[in-house]
């Protein structure tokens, strides 16, 4: 492969079909649960409703994983996004012809199972795509990506919503996810096709046993790093989720649009951070890793305090703008090093099925700190900076506990600088 040249036609395609299927599901997971909140004005059942459609994300992400390392990725990805569209097109159908509650689960649950088993696919293309530095800078590309869907989405997505309401965002998300859909069936990724031993559930089992092994033989720093990833998602990540829409609708009578405009900072924030990883891709030390979370646990706690009584809405707003560039930016420098270390150390064979593994495992527990969180907020109405000061303060806590995890993964990187990944 040539190490020079990352922009090749694939690389592009990815990137493309990336992009124009981000931002459908970015503005549609904008979109769906507001509506949810705006209709009931329930941040507990906002709350149950997010933390349940997490659950099929983790179990397909194990499903989506082995499938990755059998199938073609480019295949997989093109399904996928055909799929989600036929999703989309259902849901605006159903719309006002069903129960709201019923209708919004099915849907968000379907749209993450969907996500669930999108994203082994791509984590598994980039070192078959990219090897070596340019891995790195291939995983920024596409976080920058993602995050740049992240920042169009939502502003987008609340000047939609406010002006016109759901259905529109329903019609441009289909077309986003039929035009991907298109492009990623032209994509030629290597791939060995592997036959499955048995019944999709068995192979997915036999999948988990042969991570679980690889993991704790040979790497078993990546069980402390994605444990460590499953705390901080409950902790941290969980709060954000809940806590943007509760603090601008609910705690600061914030409009549609003014949240689209802060869930955009989010997604500038992890485009700054993506661009930042690429450059210090040869010049991190891991090992300092604890002081990028420690970053993003103080953004939080000036997120608390900006809705402390006698703090003027718009600059409790503005607060939360800023703070929401600050932690997304720093959060994506931090997950863009530690993959890209992951997938350096991981053979071919097997990077589906990690990365699946870590994804589902990390996750995992962020439904639990989502339903936690609603019905903190629900509890604490008019003290809503206790919760985000108490998440920042365990976020923190963890940041400091897990210095000794970085060191270790560091030195494993240092052993076999080369990586494992190469074709």
């Amino acid at each position: 492969m040539e190490q020079h040249q990352l922009f090749r036609r694939d690389f592009i395609l990815l990137v493309v079909g990336q992009i124009i299927s981000l931002f459908g599901n970015a503005i549609l997971r904008f979109a769906l649960p507001l509506y949810l909140l705006r209709q009931t004005g329930s941040a507990a059942l906002f709350g149950a409703v997010t933390a349940c459609a997490f659950l099929p994300m983790v179990i397909f992400s194990f499903l989506g994983g082995g499938i990755a390392d059998r199938v073609n990725k480019g295949k997989i990805m093109a399904v996928l996004d055909f799929s989600t569209a036929l999703l989309t097109a259902a849901c605006g159908l159903f719309l006002g012809r069903m129960p709201l509650v019923p209708l919004m689960l099915g849907v968000l649950m379907a749209l993450y199972g969907i996500a669930g088993a999108y994203q082994p696919a791509v984590q598994a293309s980039l070192p078959l795509l990219a090897t070596g530095e340019k891995l790195v800078q291939a995983n920024a590309v596409v976080n920058m990506v993602s995050t740049l869907a992240g920042l169009l989405g939502p502003v987008i997505g609340g000047v939609l919503f406010g002006a016109f309401g759901l259905t529109p965002i329903l019609v441009v998300s289909t077309l986003c996810f039929l035009a991907s859909a298109g492009m990623e069936l032209f994509l030629r990724i290597p791939y060995t096709r592997r036959q499955m031993t048995g019944g999709l559930l068995r192979t997915a089992g036999e999948d988990i046993r042969q991570s679980r092994d690889f993991i704790r033989r040979e790497k078993p720093v990546f069980l402390r790093v994605i444990l460590l990833l499953a705390l901080f998602n409950m902790v941290l990540s969980a709060a954000l989720i809940v806590g943007l829409p509760v603090m601008v609708i609910q705690c600061l009578g914030g409009s549609d649009a003014q949240l689209g405009l802060t869930q955009g900072a989010m997604g500038l924030g992890g485009l700054v951070g993506g661009g930042a990883a690429g450059g210090l891709a040869n010049r991190w030390q891991l090992r300092h890793s604890s002081s990028l979370l420690l970053a993003c646990s103080g953004a939080v706690l000036v997120m608390g305090l900006a809705l402390l009584p006698g703090v003027p809405a718009q600059i409790g707003y503005a607060l939360l703008t800023a703070m929401s560039f600050c932690t997304m930016g720093v959060a994506t420098v931090f997950t863009v090093l530690l993959l890209s270390a992951v997938q350096g150390q991981t053979p071919p064979h097997l990077l589906g099925k990690i990365m699946a593994l870590a994804m589902a495992v990390a996750n995992c527990a962020q439904p639990v700190g989502q339903a936690l969180y609603g019905l903190l907020f629900d509890g604490l109405a008019h003290h809503a900076w206790l919760v985000m000061a108490g998440a920042a303060l365990a976020s923190g806590i963890i940041a400091l506990a897990a210095r000794p995890i970085f060191r270790i993964l560091e030195e494993e990187v240092d052993r076999n600088p080369g990586g494992l990944t190469v074709p």
